[in-house]
């Protein structure tokens, strides 16, 4: 099956081991809130699907519940799938694939999850993304694969590093690598753009040739939620995690220098919160 992948994260995502190293995994009361804003919590052998899986984060806390889930990891950047697929996880079946092509059966899904497309981590808000989701080719497959009346959710970690401008950082230090941040930015769409509302959003957009016959994939408005957590993280670690994005990852060793802003950083106790959105998105 055939993907297309941007070349920066097909490069800056090649060293799969070190993104699943370093980027942190989910709090259980995120994860709790999702699940049941997607109708599955206590649903034994529901058939998720965790849709741009990458390395697994996601995906291994799905795979130690309790409902023994039915999970089909979706992910395709082939050095991550190896990675997900190392970790052999119970109940966890994983396929090459993408938003806009799934092999999958029509309506053979209870929910699905497009988590941390493309973000994560210290102070942040996780919010329902990485994989290319955000298009009207992807939410026709999404909507073919899920059963009627099935939820989609995504969730994010964001930093207020890595968070949109209009986010006000919590600290003077995360302000700066904000600025790094944006700076280096490659015009790839991601979390902090705030352009992944808009393919929702159309679904409504009418004309008074269209007004009539509007009958959107999913149901408006996205229902929304953000979970707080805090973690120590020293400054390696922030810069670490920070060379897991894929703009910086494909830097050269020079340009990374020049950029690692958290040289002067002291050892930080860094707040961040996820944001699962408990979403009102039925088929």
């Amino acid at each position: 099956m055939a993907t297309t992948i941007a070349a920066s994260a097909l490069t800056g995502f090649a060293n799969a081991s070190s993104y699943d190293k370093h980027r942190p995994s989910y709090p259980l009361e995120a994860v709790d809130k999702l699940l049941k804003a997607l109708q599955v919590e206590d649903l034994t052998g529901a058939r998720i699907v965790d849709l741009g899986a990458g390395t697994g984060k996601f995906t291994k806390l799905l795979a130690e519940r309790k409902e023994k889930y039915d999970i089909v990891a979706i992910e395709p950047h082939e050095a991550m799938r190896k990675e997900l697929g190392s970790k052999t996880l119970k109940g966890v079946t994983v396929l090459a694939g993408d938003a806009t092509s799934m092999p999958l059966e029509s309506q053979s899904v209870d929910a699905l999850i497009a988590s941390q497309l493309q973000a994560c981590s210290p102070s942040s808000k996780l919010k329902l993304k990485r994989i290319r989701f955000a298009n009207d080719d992807a939410l026709k497959e999404i909507h073919r694969v899920l059963q009627p009346s099935s939820v989609f959710a995504m969730i994010w970690n964001i930093e207020d590093y890595i968070a949109p401008e209009s986010w006000e950082p919590s600290t003077t230090w995360e302000a700066k690598i904000k600025a790094i941040t944006w700076r280096l930015d490659d015009q790839q769409p991601r979390f902090r753009h705030e352009k992944w509302r808009a393919v929702f959003e159309k679904q409504l957009s009418t004309t008074p040739f269209t007004i009539q016959a509007a009958d959107p994939l999913f149901s408006l408005p996205l229902g929304e939620e953000s979970v707080k957590f805090t973690y120590w993280m020293g400054k390696d670690a922030i810069w670490e995690r920070y060379s897991t994005m894929s703009q910086v990852a494909v830097l050269d060793p020079t340009e990374k220098e020049v950029s690692n802003a958290t040289t002067w950083l002291p050892n930080l106790n860094a707040a961040s919160s996820f944001g699962p959105p408990q979403p009102d998105m039925s088929r």
